[in-house]
């Protein structure tokens, strides 16, 4: 069974089309990249795909959606909230428990954040704090992961680290990707928007990112 199914769908917001007569189908243990020039469409349907999972699919939203005052540990354990109780949740704010801190560790070594685990997020680097969303994600207990440009803003080596990190730890991961090259290295299946439609959807295998140029027409690259 699939994991999702769109079909003939057409998404938009205030009464403006953004994505017409969608066909999509999406299954299980997928790794996808979304890939295409700013305003094609990637970021709502990847709103349209984690709207329909819900609770199954950890997102890491292209504004990242980080509380400032509160430590890497906190915003990280916020991606288990909803599983844990209120008493527990309030316990954690002010006095986290081993037993929690135990959990967000191991999620944040492999991101390299270990050292940050109770510094506040204000006081991070941009990217940093991409990384500590990342890490959010990854300790949300769902198996899909949905990501909007989650490595924009780190250098290649680390974009590697935490693309490795998501691939590795989520069976199912869909991505809005900057960078073509990384697309096609971490995706096993790319999926082209332009004009408002999905033009490609194609195995990544034995492709080029010469081979998108079609996609960003209307920049200069």
């Amino acid at each position: 069974m699939s994991l999702l199914e769109i079909r003939e769908e057409t998404v938009g917001y205030s009464g403006t089309t953004v994505l017409r007569e969608l066909e999509l189908t999406i299954e299980n243990g997928e790794r996808i990249a979304l890939v295409g020039e700013s305003g094609s469409g990637k970021t709502t349907l990847l709103n349209l795909i984690q709207d329909r999972l819900g609770k199954a699919a950890a997102l890491v939203p292209q504004e990242l959606g980080l509380v400032q005052a509160l430590s890497v540990f906190h915003n990280v354990y916020m991606g288990r909230l909803h599983q844990r109780s209120v008493w527990r949740n309030l316990r954690n704010l002010f006095l986290p428990a081993k037993s929690d801190v135990d959990l967000v560790r191991p999620v944040l070594e492999k991101l390299r954040l270990e050292e940050k685990l109770f510094t506040s997020v204000g006081e991070l680097s941009g990217g940093q704090q991409q990384r500590t969303a990342v890490g959010r994600a990854l300790f949300h207990p769902g198996e899909v992961l949905i990501a909007d440009e989650p490595v924009s803003a780190v250098d290649e080596h680390q974009a590697r680290e935490i693309l490795a990190a998501i691939t590795a730890d989520k069976p199912t991961v869909i991505l809005a990707m900057h960078d073509r090259a990384l697309a096609i290295e971490f995706a096993d299946r790319l999926i082209g928007l332009r004009d408002g439609a999905v033009v490609l959807d194609a195995r990544s295998s034995g492709m080029k990112p010469g081979d998108l140029d079609d996609l960003y027409r209307n920049v200069d690259i």
